[in-house]
């Protein structure tokens, strides 16, 4: 090691699940084969609202700022960190897993260190909205917002009480303070099968962290939602495709209806999507409909990559390529949830295959979202060479700003766009 490091100490966890800082080792990131001994120049302080995990069955691998050596520190285990909306993590935590350690639950897992009494973890900035800041939550507010609901026969209304209650899910949360994006789920069927779907898991694998939708909405209970949010909200979103349901565009004919009967009553907010832009013809029709844009899922901008982590069924990577060009032409926004994973996402083809995929497309946005899956296991499915080049995240992030100067970056959907449907009410505000 020739360049000086400010080398943050390492947390570590003892059996008893006690976390604390070890004098002498410094935290180590790992982007799947590859581990570096982190400086606190690419660490920033830990985000309010994140929270720290005791990994069992893994223990971590620190630099011994004595020996100058990497080490695997078998009597500990390693410590993690989740962070919030708004910041994209650059490394994962560096361990090694022990004999029959089983798959770790849906969630992502930083690095994380102690440096003078203060935490830190590798992680970029990337939108600093907090549209999904539950770390001040008024419990009192949301009380109050919840209380004209409490008797209503709307399905989707008592659904998303249960989300903000149960879940705090941030968009439930937010329907009832009317402020921000609505959810509106509509779909309980899904036709793709992601490692790290969190609303359905099969037998054996880790537990989904939430509750699939159960039943479909009708286009009046959706519009009600949608409505009540619209009217509520300074600059209201409304979004299909939440993470308690399956794929929205399997709802397609309900959806169109209930886009029919908003734009009927308002032509205020914007009506957007989350998908995986599987079906092309279904897209089509809801663009025509009045949707305004559309939110595009992806792990990776290349087919077999793709392909291994959604297990799609009945389409392929091809239609989601075609729909993301045809709501172009339709003049809709359109955003990539480019779920993030270091070590896979910052290869040199990878990046290459994302650079084409926006210059072909014309996508307007990029959302680097962490994608919240077993870094380990993530990499056995995947199977990449693992020879090829790494790029850094922070390095990927500022080269797609160089090479689109219009491209812009962010963590979450975004209501100042402007509106592509003909669909208006004469004298709506």
């Amino acid at each position: 090691m020739n360049r000086p490091y400010r080398e943050p100490t390492l947390l570590v966890a003892d059996k008893a699940q006690k976390i604390y800082d070890l004098p002498g080792y410094a935290v180590c990131g790992q982007a799947d084969r590859w581990i570096a001994a982190l400086s606190l120049d690419e660490m920033i302080p830990l985000p309010k609202g994140s929270r720290l995990f005791f990994l069992p069955d893994r223990h971590p691998v620190a630099f011994n700022t004595s020996t100058r050596d990497y080490e695997t520190l078998d009597d500990f285990f390693a410590v993690a960190a989740f962070i919030p909306p708004g910041y994209t993590q650059a490394w994962t935590a560096a361990y090694v897993e022990a004999p029959g350690a089983g798959l770790l639950p849906l969630y992502s897992y930083a690095p994380v260190a102690c440096h003078r009494g203060i935490y830190y973890v590798p992680a970029v900035r990337v939108d600093r909205r907090q549209v999904h800041d539950l770390s001040c939550l008024d419990h009192a507010a949301l009380d109050r917002g919840m209380a004209p609901f409490k008797h209503t026969a709307n399905r989707l209304i008592r659904h998303l009480a249960h989300c903000a209650q149960t879940n705090y899910c941030p968009n439930a949360i937010n329907f009832f303070l009317g402020r921000h994006e609505c959810p509106l789920p509509t779909s309980p069927r899904c036709n793709a099968r992601c490692l790290g779907c969190i609303s359905f898991q099969p037998k054996g694998s880790c537990p989904s962290t939430q509750q699939r939708l159960t039943f479909a909405p009708t286009a009046e209970e959706v519009a009600e939602v949608a409505l009540t949010h619209i009217k509520a909200a300074r600059r209201p979103i409304v979004s299909f495709g939440q993470g308690c349901e399956g794929e929205p565009l399997l709802a397609a004919p309900v959806i169109r209806q209930a886009i029919g009967i908003i734009r009927r009553r308002t032509a205020r907010g914007i009506i957007h999507m989350n998908t995986n832009a599987s079906l092309s013809a279904a897209m089509e029709a809801l663009c025509v409909a009045g949707l305004d844009s559309i939110r595009v899922s992806l792990n990776s901008a290349q087919e077999a990559f793709y392909e291994r982590y959604y297990a799609p069924r009945g389409y392929a990577f091809a239609d989601v390529c075609r729909s993301i060009a045809m709501a172009k032409r339709h003049k809709k926004f359109v955003s990539l949830n480019y779920l993030v994973m270091p070590g896979f996402t910052d290869r040199a083809g990878e990046f290459k295959a994302l650079v084409d995929l926006v210059r072909t497309c014309k996508v307007d946005m990029i959302q680097w979202r962490n994608l919240n899956y077993d870094p380990r296991h993530y990499f056995r499915c995947m199977q990449v060479d693992p020879q090829e080049k790494l790029l850094g995240i922070a390095a990927v992030i500022q080269r797609l700003k160089a090479r689109f100067p219009r491209l812009r970056h962010g963590y979450f959907n975004v209501s100042d766009i402007p509106h592509t449907s003909g669909a208006r009410v004469k004298g709506a505000p």
